[in-house]
């Protein structure tokens, strides 16, 4: 069922129980069972000495409290079966919710990513859905069956003597008026103790995803001090919420705890008035227990209700927010292409509203390597990432083979572009599955292949397990040459005509960089190759190179060209070539 997300929460909440509704009438069904035999057995008692025990009706007397020992043994068992189908109710619930949290997620834009830590979206699709699971299993359950006992006991009790009902119908509002005006300070800590938790698991996931920069800096202690940090404010939270607790427990406990000495007090001068017998009183004193059990419930129930509804205005703040780049209505796949790019007169800012890229004018023929060049912080890497549309242009356009690329739908014009990035990213897993990514349709013979034409066949052959070795989480396990190879075969795999190298080779050493080289070579024959460099060597023999400098190109030529021009770009080359001299000759020396 779709889903309209700008719904109010409880109608949101109610169509994910609506995907489960054979669960939810069985769960509902046994609940009301469960009522019926708590409101029976007060008037069966009733009935039991007002009629067969003075008529001295033993027989009949044991076999109804035999029926009632029955009744209550199948009580036992619907809520066996009310745990049971209740929690896997809840359980699936959760799972709808983590589905349609995560896929949404892969929707959002990387300007989502780029402002929201992974250790707090972990939070968001873990820890705070867990307990929307127990709201989706006892929210209903707990509300029919406390709903029909409270209006079932009141009910009879009105039946019973009246009188005593309106002194717990006094009694009543105030406990629903005091429930309500702590159900929304309760909401509020319980909202910021998930903003803490969150925290937490920020603060856990970047010391563990940075453990060696620790260890390597031997700033251990400065780790547990942020931990301890975010901790404390998570305590702090904590406190503040099980201080509302604690006031909203107390007070329904005394409103509950009051009800039964009001009920003695009033049954009682009522007997010494003659108006009521000491059947009655007790008859009516166990409705008042059957009234304040669900009461109790209730109130025990508000802790869960509260961290379930806080965690599902989190789920709801997520799926809530909207990607910054989506499809045009009625987007066209873009199909087979040739390989032509353009960026007409670009301009691009992040959010901050610094100008990154302005007025940028770049065509890239199909086949042609082309070179982007500049200092650090210039735009080169932000300008290749509006191209596979990672991020929309604020200005101007770019077209692949004459098509903005926001007239065509996102997955097709990605899988008609490699990125091949520095920052290599490796899944935990084999070798096989990393390679695979890049088309998961492929066969092991068509891995082999990408891997001989990334150069990384044989040093794969070479592990313990072949292509089923496991290269540990972000592939800790492998070199930085490895890694980029495997990077290099999964863009094989995948075969784009449109290829980015966004500094693929700068952080590898010189033996490495030319093995890498060898392996781009080949990976960039026959396709439209994009290079940000910042090793100017690399790109010497590219067809065209954009200097990029102060949001714009500055120069473009071939590496002759710009040489010849004795500009910004002969500048930089004469000073990398300074530099390389320096680290070949005496000047470099490390020890």
């Amino acid at each position: 069922m779709k889903k309209n997300y700008d719904d109010r929460p409880l109608k949101i909440f109610l169509s994910y129980i609506a995907g489960h509704k054979k669960l939810f009438c069985i769960d509902m069904l046994c609940a009301v069972v469960v009522s019926l035999i708590d409101l029976i057995f007060p008037y069966v008692s009733r009935q039991s000495m007002t009629r067969l025990l003075p008529d001295r009706l033993f027989a009949a007397f044991f076999s109804v409290m035999g029926i009632m020992v029955l009744a209550y043994v199948f009580r036992s068992a619907l809520y066996y079966v009310i745990t049971v189908v209740g929690h896997r109710m809840g359980v699936l619930v959760e799972s709808d919710m983590r589905k349609d949290i995560f896929t949404h997620m892969q929707d959002l834009s990387c300007s989502f990513y780029d402002q929201n830590r992974t250790g707090v979206l972990m939070s968001r699709i873990t820890s705070d859905l867990f307990e929307v699971t127990e709201l989706a299993h006892h929210g209903p359950e707990n509300f029919l069956i406390c709903t029909l006992t409270i209006v079932g006991a009141l009910g009879m009790m009105a039946f019973l003597e009246w009188r005593l009902a309106l002194v717990l119908a006094v009694v009543l509002p105030l406990c629903l008026w005091f429930t309500i005006s702590q159900r929304g300070r309760m909401k509020k800590a319980n909202v910021e103790v998930k903003r803490k938790t969150a925290e937490i698991y920020a603060a856990i996931e970047s010391s563990i995803s940075g453990v060696r920069t620790a260890k390597a800096f031997a700033n251990e202690e400065q780790e547990s001090r942020k931990f301890d940090a975010a901790n404390a404010l998570f305590r702090g939270a904590k406190a503040e919420y099980y201080k509302s607790m604690g006031l909203y427990m107390s007070g329904m406990e005394f409103t509950t705890g009051i009800m039964q000495v009001l009920v003695i007090t009033v049954g009682g001068l009522l007997i010494m008035r003659g108006q009521m017998d000491y059947i009655d009183l007790v008859t009516f004193s166990l409705y008042v227990s059957t009234f304040v059990s669900p009461v109790r419930k209730l109130t025990q129930f508000a802790e869960m209700y509260m961290q379930g509804t806080a965690g599902f205005s989190r789920f709801l703040e997520i799926m809530r927010t909207r990607p910054a780049v989506t499809d045009a209505p009625g987007a066209k796949e873009l199909g087979k292409i040739e390989g032509r790019v353009d960026l007409n007169d670009v301009s691009f800012a992040y959010d901050n509203g610094v100008p990154v890229l302005s007025h940028v004018d770049l065509h890239i023929r199909p086949g042609q390597c082309f070179a982007v060049v500049g200092a650090s912080g210039g735009g080169k890497t932000t300008l290749c990432q509006l191209i596979p549309r990672f991020y929309d242009v604020c200005g101007g356009s770019v077209t692949v083979d004459g098509q903005d690329v926001r007239s065509v739908t996102q997955s097709s014009l990605r899988r008609n572009i490699g990125l091949l990035q520095q920052d290599v990213f490796m899944f935990a897993g084999t070798i096989r599955e990393n390679i695979r990514y890049g088309r998961p349709d492929a066969s092991d013979e068509e891995i082999v292949q990408a891997a001989i034409r990334a150069e990384i066949h044989q040093e794969i052959m070479d592990m313990p397990d072949g292509y089923d070795s496991y290269i540990g989480e972000r592939g800790v396990m492998l070199s930085g040459g490895q890694k980029q190879r495997i990077a290099i075969a999964r863009v094989f795999l995948k075969n784009p005509k449109v290829l980015i190298l966004d500094e693929a080779t700068s952080a590898l050493d010189t033996v490495t960089e030319q093995r890498i080289q060898a392996a781009l070579d080949k990976l960039s024959q026959g396709r439209t190759t994009i290079i940000i460099a910042h090793r100017l060597s690399t790109v010497r023999h590219a067809d065209c190179i954009a200097v990029i400098e102060e949001e714009h190109v500055a120069e473009m030529g071939s590496h002759k060209e710009l040489m010849d021009k004795n500009g910004i770009y002969a500048g930089l080359w004469r000073a990398q070539m300074l530099e390389d001299t320096g680290k070949n000759g005496k000047g470099d020396r490390a020890c």
